[in-house]
Order: C-alpha cells, then structure tokens, then sequence
C-alpha cells in the first residue's frame, strides 16, 4: 500500500510545533527499499524513525529547491545515513539549481568529512520541463513540473506502480497551471497555505487547485502560524474533502 508521511508541515516560520515541510512517500509491503523523501530543511530522518520507519528503506532524496527551508539540513542527513549504517550510495535528486546549493552545503563540510565513511552521493540533475521524469523503479514512478515560486522550483507527482494510486506535491508555488496538471486526477493533493502572497498560495487557492483537478483529496501544509480554523474554513466551502497537514502524519492512499 503507498502510504506519505508529513515529516513536516509548517513554512519557514510557523507554529512551534511544526518544523519545514518535508514528506516521504513508502510502500511498506515492498520488499526493496521503496521510501523516497522530499526535502531537508530540518533533521529529515529523525522525523522519518518518529514514522517508525527505518532508515535502511530510503531509497533516495528529492530536494525540490534551493531555500534554506527546504535543503538546508543536507549535510545533517549525510551524517545521519553513515551514523546509521546507510552505507550504499544514495541518489539525490533535483533540477539543476537544487542540486547545486545541496552541493554547496555539503561542501562547506569537506575538510570534516573527508575522514567520515559517508555513502557515496549519486546527485541526479532533473531536466526542467513539464512532466519530465525524476524516479522510475517498479515502486514509484516520479514526474517533475517547474512552478512558480520566484527561484527555480518543483512540484511532484507519485505514481506506485503495484496500484496506480497517484500523490501529488505543489512545493511552494503560486497557483498556476502546472500544479493543476501534475495533480490531475490524484488520490492525494498536498498543497502548500503559506497565503495569498508572492511565489504561494492560500488553503482557498489550493482548494480551487484540487477541485479544478478532480483530486479526491487535499491536504494542506507549509502552514503558517496562527489559527487556521477561517482558512480551512473558506477552503472547504470550495473543495469539502480538505484537510490541516498533522505533524508526522500518515496517509495511506
């Protein structure tokens, strides 16, 4: 069964309880490792084993951009895989501006990690275009679309192959048609609330986004602070089936 974990919910600045947004898609009945994560702006795998999932079944590493809020605990995640026994290389994914500033944060490490016995790191640059393909194993089919977030940035679509069953990923995002494409007819829409402003979306946005793409569901993250009840108020009188992203919550689709 493909199942997401919200390792994170909130935006840059959010409520205390919330840390970066951050997800990972797995399949617990595969028998190969199937869990990819999205992100790493803060520590991504102690947030993963709070999911009492292990470390040894991540696959490999999706950075969707290049704001500190989103990649900058790469070095951190490094360190956590060697500590924790992750010893195969590990694909980290991203169009070309993502994977250049993980390269930079990790570099700015060197001269402590050259002695650490890190897997090796089989960064993948993405091409930047419409549906274009990041992930293809007979687990997970991932798709990338450019959105419009003010630096160079994209959302996701999961397909599990064993299902067909579809989870989709705005990323921080105006809306646009991409995020309308990328989630067309999805079991699963996240979709960032940060609000009305440059480069992101508001929850009645992102409900005219997943009514517009005739997902099933929507569930709200990249949540700012501050109660949220008016927002998701407004945002279900647009698309009923909307929801708050819960911190390290499970979504089995």
């Amino acid at each position: 069964m493909p199942t997401l974990h919200l390792l994170g919910t909130g935006a840059a600045v959010s409520d205390p309880h919330r840390t970066t947004t951050m997800l990972a898609v797995t399949d617990d009945e595969s028998d190969q490792r199937s869990t990819i994560l999205v992100d790493c702006g803060a520590d991504v795998l102690q947030r993963l084993r709070e999911c009492s999932v292990s470390v040894q079944r991540v696959a490999g590493l999706i950075v969707t951009h290049g704001h500190p809020d989103h990649c900058s605990g790469f070095p951190l995640f490094m360190e956590r895989l060697w500590l924790y026994g992750h010893h195969e290389a590990i694909p980290v994914l991203g169009i070309s501006a993502a994977i250049e500033q993980v390269r930079r944060t990790w570099d700015a490490f060197a001269s402590i990690t050259e002695e650490w016995d890190t897997p090796e790191i089989d960064f993948r640059v993405t091409d930047p275009t419409p549906a274009a393909t990041m992930w293809h194993d007979p687990v997970w089919r991932v798709a990338s679309w450019p959105v419009k977030h003010g630096i160079d940035n994209v959302g996701l679509r999961f397909e599990h192959g064993p299902t067909g069953r579809v989870i989709a990923y705005s990323c921080d995002t105006e809306p646009c048609p991409a995020v309308v494409q990328l989630s067309k007819g999805a079991d699963l829409l996240v979709h960032e609330a940060t609000g009305a402003t440059e480069g992101h979306s508001s929850a009645v946005q992102a409900a005219e986004t997943a009514r517009e793409a005739g997902v099933e569901r929507l569930v709200l993250v990249h949540l700012p602070g501050g109660d949220k009840a008016d927002d998701l108020t407004a945002a279900r009188e647009v698309f009923p089936n909307t929801e708050l992203g819960a911190e390290l919550g499970r979504y089995d689709v």
